[in-house]
């Protein structure tokens, strides 16, 4: 089969490789859609250290069953499906608990790190075992159903902060940014104020549920925030993983109020300890997704989230490295790309 491949830092090669394994469990999937996800392009040139040479990597995809292990029941080849990203054990403490997005021998599609190596599906097919898969409607196009992993991240992230809140405050308003907008919004939250420095995401993020949004370039975002509410928001959303996005998380919030952790592109960084210790706040970090998967994709099929002012690009496997290049290169405008192998 043709996959895209990650042979080196910045390299990527579209070639011939073994189709993947089939176990008892397994289904052998013929994906229709793929998406590059932004932790794919920081994996690409090797800064988060999760993407190790040679790899296929996607963990965000949808396709149709070519065929099934002898153990599997729900599925039978022609069907339509998407799957987690998250291979759970099933065995472990965590997932006892019901908890598989913390289970201590998951793997993850299409990553490659210390502890661990599995393919993803950039690809013409991946195989991935039945306890992940999930059905798609018809009126559900694959480009669109690719995008339920970042959705169930982003809906997983609302979850961990109580609802319905009053005002919340989005901070970064990439794909999984405004796919917390609308998750926030479809929880019941009254008013969503995104915050970027990014315009054109700005406008994005009002079309999609944001009724106000600020650029901290150009206005005191945390007192902008105090005079909108009274006060502060009820729940901030930190989509970016870094020190100053954190920072204007935190100062935005009232006292007793949430901070959620989602972004994840710098392994540390600097928390403003008075703020959450004299404000009294509840910080909460949100891993992935933990069984929001059937609700993902009825917020998606009911259009309550809508992936497709999202996409910006549908392209052939073949055009993935060049797209892989140009949004390493943040090019203005270029958000969602789904590979179509």
């Amino acid at each position: 089969m043709r996959a895209l491949v990650l042979t080196d830092y910045k390299r990527l090669d579209v070639r011939e490789v073994p189709l993947p394994a089939v176990g008892e469990r397994d289904l052998l999937v013929r994906v229709r859609a793929s998406g590059i996800c932004g932790s794919d392009v920081h994996g690409y040139d090797g800064s988060t250290g999760r993407r190790r040479p040679p790899l296929v990597m996607g963990h965000e995809a949808a396709g149709v069953v070519e065929r099934v292990g002898s153990g599997v029941t729900r599925f039978a080849p022609g069907a339509r499906v998407t799957f987690d990203s998250t291979v759970s054990c099933g065995a472990c403490a965590y997932c006892g608990q019901g908890r598989v997005n913390l289970c201590d021998r998951r793997t993850i599609l299409g990553v490659a790190c210390a502890e661990f190596r599995r393919d993803g599906a950039n690809a013409e097919y991946v195989a991935v075992p039945e306890h992940i898969v999930y059905s798609v409607p018809e009126a559900v196009p694959f480009a669109h159903a690719a995008m339920v992993e970042p959705i169930s991240v982003a809906v997983h992230a609302v979850s961990r902060a109580p609802m319905p809140a009053d005002t919340a405050v989005v901070v970064g308003t990439g794909t999984i940014g405004l796919l917390v907008v609308q998750a926030l919004r479809a929880a019941g939250t009254r008013r969503v104020v995104a915050v970027d420095v990014d315009e054109g995401k700005l406008a994005l993020a009002r079309r999609v549920g944001a009724e106000v949004g600020l650029d901290p370039k150009s206005v005191d975002v945390p007192a902008e925030v105090r005079r909108l509410t009274d006060g502060g928001a009820d729940v901030a959303m930190e989509c970016v993983g870094a020190t100053p996005p954190l920072k204007t998380a935190v100062a935005s919030v009232r006292k007793g109020g949430s901070v959620v952790l989602v972004g994840n592109v710098s392994p540390g960084v600097e928390l403003p300890l008075q703020q959450v210790v004299t404000g009294e706040l509840t910080l909460y970090g949100t891993a992935a997704s933990n069984g929001e998967y059937p609700r993902s994709i009825e917020l998606l099929r009911t259009g309550q989230i809508d992936v497709r002012p999202l996409i910006t690009a549908t392209v052939p496997l073949d055009e993935g490295p060049r797209m892989f290049e140009r949004l390493h290169a943040a090019e203005p405008g270029l958000l969602k790309v789904v590979l179509e192998p």
